[in-house]
């Protein structure tokens, strides 16, 4: 097992990275948009996750997320991939209840041992999360494939979403950018896992704790407004949904954003993942950027991300107090990242 390179059994000339939006939006066109009373956030109004209110003290949050392996040992990757679907609960201010295995593996090409591996991965990270793994569902595929199927709770008064960013906000990110690139060049050959500890690290932390910060009720005074977890649609593609939603500009200060140490080197290198030319062609007619700012760092703003950091809209005067709060909770990266103006001719600029 220890000679097999997981990031390898991607088909080559394949491309891993979330169907843009302009596709999805052309498939959906012609369907409709599933109706109810109880449907609190679905496919009309897009957002981290699905929500349908159970009852006047419980709403319940539905989500999924899988894709190939992007490092080459299988128990991280299980815990990587549980970590990513389990984000799109905390985004929403939830809490991960329940959690259903999806598998595609590829029979007789690959040892039991990976699937054996990967799936421990992503029990731990459950168990972590205080979610219960309670089934699953597994196909014979080409390419090897793991994410989760997650359902959490949350008061239906108390969703975080992604359409309430406010001019005169303030926007803080989590975590810093680069998990794509880093990704790519080791898929690539380039560098090697144990050259991306801290990016492993970084993907394997749960949002839990940021999540836990912005919805405890000593922290109602935090102002938050809107939040969304920063995945494969990149900073800039799930900021311009957070735009978009809640009718607003956002502004980004890219001196900053954090990246992660060694991630501009790599994206200066030409390690740019295909995500990141999806979210280029899907984004960038939305966004304001000087002539001058160097290639590398478009990349990075443009770079999906794996199991990234939550992106938070909070009142100005009370932006410092949040981030020394999330910093003493030990999310030591977080970072004020930009502001919310009133809507302009685009709906994200970078400073």
């Amino acid at each position: 097992m220890s000679n097999i390179r997981l990031t390898k059994t991607v088909q080559s000339g394949g491309c891993a990275a979330k169907l843009s939006p302009d596709i999805l939006a052309q498939a959906l066109r012609k369907l409709p948009v599933s109706k109810h009373p109880n449907l609190l956030i679905g496919l009309a109004r897009p957002d981290d996750a699905g929500v349908y209110k159970l009852s006047p003290e419980i709403a319940i949050i539905q989500t999924v997320d899988f894709f190939p392996p992007i490092v080459d040992d299988p128990y991280l990757f299980g815990q990587i991939a549980a970590a990513n679907a389990l984000s799109d609960v905390y985004a929403m201010g939830g809490k991960p209840i329940t959690a259903m295995n999806v598998v595609g593996f590829p029979a007789g090409k690959l040892p039991l041992d990976i699937l054996r591996e990967m799936l421990r991965g992503g029990m731990d990270k459950i168990q972590e999360s205080g979610a219960v793994l309670v089934g699953g569902h597994t196909i014979n595929d080409v390419e090897l494939k793991y994410g989760l199927s997650v359902t959490g709770t949350v008061h239906p008064d108390k969703i975080i979403t992604n359409d309430h960013a406010r001019p005169g906000d303030c926007l803080i990110l989590t975590k810093p950018l680069g998990t794509g690139v880093f990704t790519s060049a080791l898929k690539a050959g380039r560098i090697k896992q144990g050259q991306m500890k801290h990016i492993i690290k970084s993907m394997l932390t749960l949002n839990k704790t940021a999540a836990e910060v912005i919805v405890h009720p000593h922290t109602k005074g935090f102002g938050v407004g809107a939040c969304t977890d920063v995945t494969g649609f990149s900073l800039i593609g799930h900021g311009y949904l957070m735009a978009a939603n809640s009718n607003v500009t956002i502004v980004i200060d890219h001196k900053a954003v954090p990246y992660f140490s060694g991630a501009l080197a790599l994206a200066r290198a030409g390690f740019v993942p295909c995500g990141t030319r999806n979210n280029l062609r899907s984004y960038q007619r939305y966004v304001s950027m000087p002539a001058e700012l160097p290639e590398e760092i478009i990349n990075l703003l443009f770079d999906p991300q794996t199991s990234g950091g939550l992106l938070i809209s909070v009142t100005q005067n009370k932006a410092q107090l949040l981030l020394k709060r999330l910093k003493d909770k030990g999310i030591k990266q977080a970072s004020i990242i930009g502001r919310v103006v009133k809507r302009g001719q685009k709906r994200i600029i970078v400073e």
